[in-house]
Order: structure tokens, then sequence, then C-alpha cells
């Protein structure tokens, strides 16, 4: 149902256009999604990006989103997976979506971990990435699926105002917004290479997505965080 929601809101609010890498037709099974986060509305162009290539992920989203009234009660049924960040409980994320993916679900995952603290519409490049995809990936063998998303801020972005005004706008301004899928990748052994390379591979393919719109491609050092 989110995917679904995504797939009828998203072309609503903005012009979405998708493309893939030749080997990244068809999402593996048992994949692991790894995308660069932007904007508060970019889960919904993601996953309407997916539905496109025939894929609806298991989501890791912040635990907050499960304490609102219906959304959380779809998440939790659809089997999304909530992160309790800071708390005792953070690594039982990774334990569930390692079950997923062993399972041979897609499960889709945020590199960053959080929103970027800029509060203009501008793209720039991945902000460095937790460990946490690293060490899912390397625990199950995962393959790593790259995903670059762009425009989104043009959607949202900002403080509560500027998010507003965005949202309630955009389907006048139609902004276009571009999501490009790279081919999967298998990390290296290592959790700071693994991080590494799961940032380089990201950011490789939100290039893509942002050059598809005429944005600058900023370029980022890869530097691990802890999970």
């Amino acid at each position: 149902m989110l995917s679904r929601i995504s797939s009828s809101l998203v072309p609503v609010l903005g012009q979405l256009s998708v493309s893939h890498d030749d080997d990244a037709a068809a999402l593996p099974a048992g994949c692991l999604v790894v995308a660069n986060h932007t904007s508060l509305i970019d889960p919904g162009v993601v996953l309407a990006a997916l539905r496109r290539l025939g894929v609806e992920p298991v989501v890791l989203a912040a635990a907050g989103l499960w304490r609102i009234p219906v959304f959380g009660r779809m998440l939790e049924r659809e089997g999304h997976i909530p992160v309790h960040r800071g708390t005792a409980h953070a690594a039982d994320a990774l334990r569930v979506a390692a079950s997923a993916l062993r399972e041979g679900r897609q499960v889709l995952v945020y590199g960053e971990g959080r929103l970027p603290y800029r509060k203009d519409a501008a793209e720039a490049a991945p902000e460095v990435f937790r460990t946490g995809p690293a060490r899912l990936a390397l625990a199950t063998g995962a393959p790593v699926v790259p995903l670059g998303q762009a425009g989104a801020r043009r959607i949202t972005s900002g403080g509560v105002p500027k998010q507003l005004a965005g949202f309630l706008t955009s389907p006048v301004r139609r902004p276009r917004v571009h999501v490009h899928v790279g081919a999967p990748v298998w990390l290296p052994g290592d959790v700071t290479a693994a991080t590494a390379a799961a940032h380089a591979a990201v950011t490789g393919a939100w290039r893509v997505a942002a050059g598809r719109l005429g944005e600058p491609a900023a370029l980022a050092t890869p530097t691990a965080l802890a999970a």
C-alpha cells in the first residue's frame, strides 16, 4: 500500500523520471537498496520509482513514524522496520532487516541515516554514511543496489513554513525529480572499506540523477560514521 500511495501521490507533486544501469533493470531478490536522503518527500519518490521497476521494498525508517495514527499501523502491517536510534533497541532493526533479506525481500535503507541540515533547495552529493548498511550487507552477503535521487528538495525542503509552502505549491510548479538505479555491487569484507564503497556507488548514482536534471554534481569524501 505504501508503494501504491507513493506511485499515486508523487506524479501529482512533480515530474518523476527513472533510469537504471543495464544490470539494474531487474533488481535481484534479497538485495539491499541504499539511497541518498535529502528531503522529507524523497522516500515517496524512491518508492514510486522502485515500483516502476516492479519492486516494493521493506523500508528501514525512523521509529517516530510508527507513532503517527493510521500511518504507523500501516507501516507495521506491511512489515516495514522501525529504527530506534540512540536506544538499546537500535540493533534490532538490523536483525529484522537481515531476516527480510534472507527471505528474499528487497530492503531499502538510507546510507546517511538522517536529513541534511541545509535549508536551501540545491543538490549536494550524499553526506557521510553510517556503517549500518555495510554491516547489514556483510552479515547477509546481500548485494547492494545503489540508488541516487535528485530534485526532491525542489518539492519540499528547509524550515517548517518553507516545507509546507513547497508541498502545497508543487502541484502547480511540477518540479522535475529523477531517480537512477545503479548495478548491484558486492562490498569488500572490511566494514570501513565497505562503507566507503557503498558511499561511492550511491554518489555515482546520484551524479547520474543530478546530471539528468542539469544540477551540478558536487564531490563528497566517503567517510564512515557509527551506526
